[in-house]
């Protein structure tokens, strides 16, 4: 029986829409998304504990400072994915129900966390550096796109503008009911 069928299964409806939770992190591209997301922890960790020290050292004081405060940013916003994938993981594997993961989810703090280094001094990073935290950034921002889908929060809410935040709680109000 195939993954969509047993979760077509579970709510005793053929014709029901698959929750997009459960098939996505029983998927390929979860998979994916999750070996992606432990193998730029593992090259950060490997960049930042050897080349990226020694580069660091090099710096001029703006950017040595700079890379510092990059550097700990990196490790925060890698960890907060890390602990969200990890969560996503353990539903996949069926060791906790997605009632359970959105619990825990209040204990991940994953939340949105861009340079607030200017882009002249990120300009003075060493390059890996650079390349780590872009790609860090593309990670988090599509992890937390697929966490508003999950947690079937509206993403016109994550605007920054007045009424698509009006919009989406309105239909976050009309959708509990």
């Amino acid at each position: 029986m195939s993954e969509q069928s047993k979760l077509r299964s579970e709510h005793n409806d053929d014709t029901a829409p698959i929750p997009f939770g459960r098939s996505f992190v029983a998927s390929e591209a979860f998979r994916l998304l999750f070996r992606e997301g432990m193998d730029l922890i593992e090259e950060s960790a490997a960049y930042l504990d050897g080349p990226g020290r020694e580069e660091s050292r090099q710096l001029q004081r703006q950017a040595a400072l700079a890379y510092a405060a990059e550097s700990m940013r990196l490790t925060t916003r890698l960890m907060q994915v890390a602990s969200w994938l990890l969560l996503q993981r353990a539903v996949a594997e069926g060791e906790l129900t997605p009632e359970q993961a959105m619990q825990e989810k209040h204990k991940v703090k994953l939340t949105w966390q861009n340079s607030p280094t200017s882009d002249d001094l990120v300009s003075l990073l060493p390059e890996r550096m650079r390349e780590l935290i872009d790609h860090s950034l593309r990670l988090q921002e599509r992890v937390l796109h697929l966490d508003a889908l999950l947690s079937g929060e509206s993403l016109l809410a994550s605007s920054t503008s007045p009424v698509a935040l009006q919009l989406g709680r309105l239909q976050s109000a009309f959708s509990r009911h």
